[in-house]
């Protein structure tokens, strides 16, 4: 149930979605005479809250703390065991109906894959993905990056593919399970700045020791402290983001996936 109950609750409070249904929550009041005054404050807040959250700096203060968590990954010369990159970069079904991989604004991590896979060429390869859906039919990310492992410029008979999670939680958990990592063993985590500190507090509740290599940085801080942005679309888009993982790393430190809710380097 936690899984079809999170994306139900993701599309209430993510910020854009409130607004917007607080916004025809009041409309509707305004057609009532004893909800008319209530539906008025509604409605102007719907609007407020469109415009500050789309055009100030809120999202850059909500997504900041979250990306400067873990350091940007140097190497030190450490042997790399293995490498194990995080879902959410592919879109599936627009890779199928167009037939050619097709990824989204966290395209990095893809990158990330085929960077490092031609760096650490001895290094065992995890992509770690599943459809992430409710659909039945719906098809893993996995198993788009291994059809278009050539495009990646990724040797398929490297890859490692972990089909079945739908979360954080379970890419963690499946990911040790089919690597067994060892004591001594270095690996790297790779995904988005903003999602590395329940990624990190998840691999470590399930027992897999791994080294934060963040990619996909959504701010320029501190320069984004106080820049307005030029799109409320945009402003909106990433303070969906950053809200959502906030969210998200509460739900997890409560249902115990994580033991902490900002998870520290």
């Amino acid at each position: 149930m936690f899984f079809p109950l999170s994306k139900l609750i993701f599309f209430v409070l993510t910020p854009s979605n409130f607004l917007i249904l607080l916004g025809l929550l009041g409309c509707l009041l305004l057609f009532t005479e004893a909800g008319r005054g209530i539906g008025r404050v509604l409605t102007v807040a719907s609007f407020v809250g469109l415009l500050f959250g789309g055009l100030s700096p809120l999202s850059a203060w909500t997504l900041a703390p979250l990306e400067n968590r873990f350091p940007s990954f140097i190497d030190d010369g450490t042997p790399v065991t293995g490498i194990v990159v995080l879902g959410g970069t592919v879109e599936a079904d627009t890779s199928i109906g167009r037939d050619q991989i097709t990824v989204n604004e966290a395209g990095e991590r893809a990158i990330a894959l085929a960077d490092l896979a031609r760096r650490y060429p001895q290094a065992r390869l995890v992509f770690s993905g599943g459809a992430g859906s409710t659909r039945e039919d719906a098809v893993s990310e996995a198993e788009i990056v291994s059809r278009y492992a050539d495009t990646l410029g990724v040797p398929r008979n490297r890859l490692i593919l972990e089909q079945q999670s739908r979360n954080t939680h379970e890419n963690a958990v499946f990911s040790a399970r089919m690597v067994q990592p060892k004591p001594g063993e270095r690996w790297l985590l790779v995904t988005s700045a903003w999602h590395m500190p329940r990624s990190m507090g998840c691999f470590r509740k399930a027992g897999f020791d791994v080294t934060a290599y963040p990619v996909d940085y959504r701010t320029n801080w501190p320069r984004d402290a106080y820049r307005l942005a030029s799109f409320a679309s945009d402003g909106l888009g990433e303070l969906d983001i950053g809200v959502k993982e906030w969210i998200g790393m509460i739900a997890y430190r409560l249902t115990g996936y994580t033991d902490a809710v900002m998870p520290a380097p």
